[in-house]
């Protein structure tokens, strides 16, 4: 079996996490991820760390397992690491209701989202070009 020639390959200085079935809305999941993309990853860790939001509990786990996916899988240098990338994607909607007036429905749905993020090493003076 030979490679995939998918465009969407990983390069070899970089390294990916995702997390699926996040408990969120991919909207309010995605002002999470916006926080961090383009940063050095341990100023978007202390970010999500300090973060009032809920989910960045859970961006912060993902971003975590993506630096050790880097330092123990690909063996980049972790102080060097930027998050490259960072995008939210919809999962399932979970369909739950409520009597209304008249012998109504009232829809709520629950949605779930994922992330992805994916970290690049780059060296100090592409950093500060």
């Amino acid at each position: 079996m030979g490679q995939s020639k998918n465009p969407s390959r990983r390069a070899d200085n970089e390294a990916m996490a995702i997390s699926k079935m996040l408990r969120t809305s991919p909207q309010k999941l995605n002002l999470v991820a916006a926080m961090i993309r383009n940063k050095p990853v341990d100023k978007a860790l202390s970010d999500l760390t300090f973060s009032k939001k809920r989910i960045a509990q859970d961006v912060k786990k993902t971003l975590q397992s993506a630096i050790a996916n880097a330092e123990n899988n690909h063996g980049l240098d972790v102080d060097e690491l930027i998050v490259s990338e960072a995008f939210v994607g919809k999962n399932l909607v979970m369909k739950r209701g409520r009597p209304r007036a008249r012998g109504r429905f009232g829809k709520i749905l629950k949605p779930f989202s994922q992330v992805t993020i994916k970290v690049r090493q780059v060296s100090t003076e592409e950093e500060t070009a």
